[in-house]
């Protein structure tokens, strides 16, 4: 699935990254803890976070993530957002809660990381 359709689905708004909206990701990770994205997350995955402080970039950073989700109409902030698009992340955010944007996804053929 494509970050564009993506966005469709989730009604979201693009911070950064408009320009790479055609990339594609196989699976996602759905969480707060960053710990928990370490231990699970791999290749092409899209992060779905509540979370929003700049260990969320570092943390996709580490990971190779390049689209990243923010739920519950929370917004990054300017740091984020420069950090994200220094580093070519996607950042969107969706009113969805997190249960529902990963269910939304999951439902329309995005995997979770144990499903593929």
């Amino acid at each position: 699935m494509n970050i564009r359709e993506i966005r469709d689905i989730l009604k979201a708004n693009v911070w950064t990254g408009e320009e790479k909206l055609d990339r594609e990701v196989h699976s996602a990770c759905g969480c707060d803890l960053m710990s928990d994205v370490l231990a699970f997350a791999k290749e092409e995955v899209l992060l779905l976070t509540g979370l929003i402080n700049p260990q969320v970039i570092r943390t996709a950073e580490m990971m190779d993530i390049k689209a990243i989700v923010f739920v519950r109409g929370k917004t990054p902030t300017e740091d984020m957002i420069h950090m994200a698009h220094q580093k070519s992340m996607i950042l969107l955010s969706t009113d969805y809660p997190l249960y529902i944007a990963c269910g939304e996804l999951y439902q329309l053929g995005l995997m979770s990381k144990g499903d593929n």
